[in-house]
């Protein structure tokens, strides 16, 4: 596979990285450019999916973002790593394939770490269960134009957790969000080469 990997240090303004992805995939498309996967950090905001609704906002004085990918409202911002990627489908053309992929990625970086996390085929993402509490540690939002995939996943780290006070985060009720260093409180630095590794290793199945 021919994949360009992009790291980006300071945060990245999302409606630039958005336009960034669509041009891409428009050059992927037309076989002038590689895929790619694109790690990051945005400044606070709070976006929404295709399938939002307005009651999921409880604070309604902030600002919602609309956006283009899947899912509903979830909020971005310092202390997350968001993982965006422009990933050629038209070979293999199975969607939930491709999103098994970004979850066994998910889980498998954070196994790393001594932490079992795991998907639900009834609420997209990734979760850690502690006691009888289950949290989304990983949101993921995805696009496919053209047969090509784009948006991405993000993972909290040690990102502010209040701010997801003001929503109902991806629009389920019953379940909570948590970040890893509430899980536990280690070093994660190695993560993002880590989740790169196995992303790459994992769309090669």
């Amino acid at each position: 596979m021919n994949i360009e990997i992009k790291k980006s240090v300071k945060p990245v303004n999302y409606f630039d990285a958005i336009d960034f992805m669509e041009q891409r995939l428009q050059k992927i498309f037309d076989n002038n450019e590689q895929e790619l996967i694109w790690t990051l950090e945005h400044k606070e905001i709070y976006t929404a999916g295709t399938s939002y609704n307005k009651n999921e906002i409880i604070d309604k004085s902030i600002k919602i973002t609309e956006t283009n990918r899947g899912g509903k409202i979830t909020y971005h911002g310092p202390g997350q790593l968001i993982c965006y990627f422009v990933i050629d489908l038209r070979k293999k053309k199975d969607i939930r394939k491709f999103i098994t992929c970004i979850e066994k990625t998910i889980i498998e970086t954070l196994r790393n770490f001594d932490l079992e996390t795991f998907s639900d085929k009834d609420n997209i993402g990734i979760w850690y269960k502690e006691n009888e509490a289950i949290n989304k540690v990983a949101a993921i939002g995805i696009k496919v134009k053209k047969w090509i995939a784009y948006h991405g996943f993000a993972i909290n780290i040690n990102n502010d957790l209040d701010k997801y006070k003001k929503i109902i985060p991806c629009g389920i009720k019953d379940r909570g969000v948590t970040n890893l260093i509430s899980i536990k409180n280690i070093d994660y630095s190695k993560l993002e080469n880590l989740l790169i590794e196995n992303f790459i290793s994992n769309l090669k199945i």
